[in-house]
């Protein structure tokens, strides 16, 4: 392909998506995020620039000018998911107005006419009943003449060690396009093990004197307790003695988190990673055989960060609630390498059904 290929990323945070398109070799030039805390993590490992914007305030010319007159112009963006989570969705938190945002990226794509979009969501995207904004959204690109994909994506499919389902779509103005085939199956997944096995041991409130994000949250003593009586895959309603059971948990609605404060399993792909996922109780998140919740360096590793991602510049630096809630926002970088695999595939193809009919034409 003659022409380059350039990417702008929109809720960029700290660059899962933009390194991942990097890793497949597409060019992102800028990244845009509402949160400036995320700059460091993103320009030391993309590469690209970062500017601190809330996304209603972002013009065309914001964006239009990292692309030349003739690239293949990409432009991401993958809204904060909160607006769509189950939990949100409950109740009269659905009037979170920023569910907006989806719309406030169809107001982008429509003013800098990019040739490839793409978005990364959860799945309760598609069942938000306030109003159908993602139907929207599709019905919006099809209407400015791109052909759109989307489909719920199961992350060990593509060799991410969690066990997370996401919302990808994908629209090109150049011809159909979809997402390559899974790289794994079930037999040949991304486990526990794989991923963070080869990791130094630490205990509860540690860090590594090799690497100061593999570091564990500090856990009290009676959690402590709770953790060695938690079995991999287990449950603290089976597996703990009464006095360590927690009151709100032991009610109907209570007893229906089972999860929490549980270990992984070593030989299978983690839970998905959240916000909190360095915190044994929001969450099946305990390490499987160590006595302590995963470090944060073991919560990238398991979003698919590479082992030297950097987060922050210095050990004194580092804020643990701050870059917790990073790496259980962000795009998987795997996924995004996928995302990046399927534009260059699509091209491709598009490229050679070109060089067909134009030689057709020719032997006419």
């Amino acid at each position: 392909m003659k022409n380059q290929i350039t990417a702008v990323d929109l809720f960029c945070g700290i660059g899962g998506l933009s390194y991942g398109l990097r890793q497949a070799g597409i060019n992102v030039k800028a990244g845009f995020d509402f949160d400036n805390k995320c700059k460091y993590a993103y320009e030391e490992n993309c590469e690209a620039k970062f500017y601190h914007a809330d996304i209603t305030d972002i013009k065309k010319n914001d964006i239009t000018k990292y692309y030349k007159k003739n690239d293949i112009k990409i432009l991401l963006g993958c809204a904060p998911c909160q607006p769509f989570s189950t939990y949100t969705l409950k109740g009269d938190k659905q009037k979170d107005t920023r569910w907006q945002l989806l719309y406030e990226f169809t107001r982008l794509i429509k003013e800098t006419n990019p040739d490839i979009v793409s978005m990364e969501n959860v799945p309760n995207l598609l069942k938000f009943k306030k109003e159908p904004v993602f139907d929207n959204f599709v019905k919006e690109l099809e209407n400015e003449g791109f052909y759109t994909w989307y489909d719920i994506v199961y992350s060990p499919d593509y060799g991410i060690a969690q066990k997370r389902k996401r919302l990808v779509l994908l629209a090109s103005k150049k011809g159909k396009i979809k997402l390559i085939k899974p790289t794994h199956k079930p037999e040949d997944y991304i486990t526990v093990r794989k991923a963070i096995g080869h990791l130094e041991k630490i205990n509860s409130g540690e860090a590594s004197k090799i690497d100061f994000l593999h570091k564990a949250s500090k856990l009290s003593d009676k959690n402590i307790k709770r953790v060695k009586q938690s079995i991999p895959g287990g449950s603290w309603s089976r597996d703990w003695d009464e006095d360590l059971k927690l009151k709100c948990h032991q009610s109907s609605k209570g007893k229906t988190y089972v999860s929490v404060y549980g270990r992984m399993e070593w030989d299978k792909p983690s839970p998905t990673m959240t916000t909190f996922c360095t915190g044994i109780g929001n969450g099946r998140f305990g390490h499987p055989e160590q006595d302590r919740a995963i470090s944060l360096r073991e919560a990238a590793i398991l979003q698919s960060f590479p082992d030297n991602y950097k987060f922050t510049d210095k050990k004194e630096n580092l804020k643990f609630g701050q870059v917790s809630k990073q790496i259980g926002n962000a795009v998987p970088p795997k996924l995004g390498e996928v995302i990046g695999l399927s534009i260059l595939e699509h091209l491709k193809e598009i490229d050679n059904e070109t060089r067909y009919e134009n030689h057709k034409r020719d032997a006419k």
